[in-house]
């Protein structure tokens, strides 16, 4: 792209970011403590608190939240008089899931066919330096011209709510004119997107038990009520015969007024194999950011591996539902519990359990700071113009800003386009986005102020 001062800065800085990136990424930095130690997190929080402070922000703090993990707080003041931007990211990813199928180690950064690799490199450890590199490309060139406030979460993969309970304990910490999400992704690589909708999720964890013990499935087999397929039947009522979500009371007839999605381009970004079809009706879109989708997340039962001729007695599932705008998630998922309650066959015992919530958002994308952007954007991306889309994804601590700071302006960008493969096995980022992407972040900071 043809370069500006802001951007001739963040393209030289571009290898340091990837070295800081690098070291980030090693943190195995799951807040599942069950899983990954806790030490691997404080020691990610550690290293960005030491970032901010690098970079001459004041009131570094590491914040422990109600639900026992860190997020990272500090403060760039501004000149007297400027506006108030709160940047934010999170420095938790979610787990490798199989090792062995990266190409290459998930918590070290490769690069591989001009893209970088490893764990967080686009959710969200990525969004983290890409406001670094805007800050540095400002401070380079005349200075920041807004106070900044930085919130780096430390349990946003985990939905457990500790960012937005400190935030509600604390209101006066975040408080800003303008919210930067640095959490979302554009529509397609070199296509610059804000997010103007997330839909909300929600987990429950459902046991089915039927038997006080295992049985051999030949003396008892064809009498005994099996609790594993009586867990498939219930699991199996959760969608239609076209894959559909038809939770009992739930709507999911909505459409998406907005950006379109062709199912060919879908195809292709989730890599869906020759000759399987999509699931669900209406467009695209309407499926992604306007309808509640559920998932089987996880089942507890005997591997194949070592399986014995047994019916079961017990078995359990994780279930994710996706809400759109306009859905309470609390009742949600009391509808999705009645659900399962009522689907589940043959009088066996069922209980389920929500684990984790956050509510759909949707934002205001008439205010002046999204103007400031969508200039932003065509300066980073010339011959561009910003698109909106939704988001299938969940940010939940966008809901609780929302309400804490009702005049806050609330803008989602970030580094997770389709090819970025978030949450799956070989996630990577395109260095091209992250230097696309701070260019804009740092103009839209010069153009809000100036506004």
């Amino acid at each position: 792209m043809p370069l500006n001062p802001l951007a001739e800065t963040v393209a030289s800085l571009l290898p340091r970011a990837k070295a800081e990136l690098a070291e980030l990424v090693a943190f195995r930095s799951v807040a599942d403590f069950s899983q990954f130690p806790r030490s691997e997190s404080e020691a990610a929080a550690g290293w960005i608190a030491d970032a901010l402070r690098a970079e001459g922000f004041t009131d570094v703090a590491l914040l422990d939240t109600p639900d026992g993990t860190q997020s990272v707080y500090g403060y760039l003041p501004g000149p007297e008089g400027a506006k108030t931007v709160l940047l934010y990211a999170h420095y938790d990813v979610q787990p490798p899931l199989d090792e062995a199928g990266w190409a290459t180690p998930p918590f070290e950064l490769t690069e591989r066919d001009g893209r970088w690799y490893g764990r967080g490199t686009a959710d969200c450890k990525g969004g983290f330096i890409m406001h670094l590199l805007a800050l540095r490309a400002l401070k380079a060139n005349g200075g920041v011209p807004v106070h900044v406030k930085v919130i780096v979460e430390g349990s946003e993969e985990q939905g457990t709510g500790g960012l937005e309970r400190y935030a509600e304990q604390h209101p006066e910490l975040l408080a800003a004119d303008t919210i930067v999400i640095g959490d979302a992704g554009n529509f397609r690589a070199g296509l610059p997107t804000v997010t103007s909708t997330l839909r909300g999720t929600i987990l429950v964890r459902v046991r089915v038990d039927t038997l006080a013990g295992n049985l051999h499935s030949g003396q008892f087999g064809g009498a005994a009520p099996d609790a594993l397929g009586a867990l498939i039947r219930a699991l199996d009522s959760l969608r239609g015969e076209d894959g559909s979500t038809t939770i009992d009371g739930l709507d999911a007839t909505a459409r998406w007024d907005g950006l379109e999605y062709t199912e060919e381009q879908f195809r292709a970004d989730a890599k869906v194999l020759d000759g399987v079809g999509l699931i669900g009706d209406g467009s695209v879109a309407d499926r992604l950011w306007a309808r509640p989708a559920v998932t089987v997340l996880g089942i507890d039962c005997p591997p194949v591996v070592g399986a014995t001729p047994s019916v079961q007695a017990g078995a359990g599932a994780l279930v994710n539902l996706r809400v759109p705008p306009g859905t309470d998630t609390a009742e949600a998922t009391k509808l999705l519990q009645a659900h399962i309650e009522a689907h589940t066959p043959w009088g066996a015992r069922v209980t389920t359990e929500p684990i984790g919530q956050g509510q759909p958002f949707r934002a205001d994308t008439a205010s002046p700071a999204y103007r400031a952007m969508a200039e932003a954007m065509a300066v980073a991306y010339p011959g561009e113009t910003m698109q909106y889309a939704g988001q299938g994804g969940t940010i939940p601590l966008c809901n609780t800003l929302a309400a804490l700071y009702p005049r806050a302006e609330i803008l989602l960008i970030g580094l997770s386009e389709p090819e970025a493969q978030i949450h799956a096995v070989n996630e990577s980022v395109c260095p091209e986005e992250l230097e696309r992407l701070s260019v804009a972040e740092a103009q839209f900071l010069r153009n809000y102020a100036a506004g």
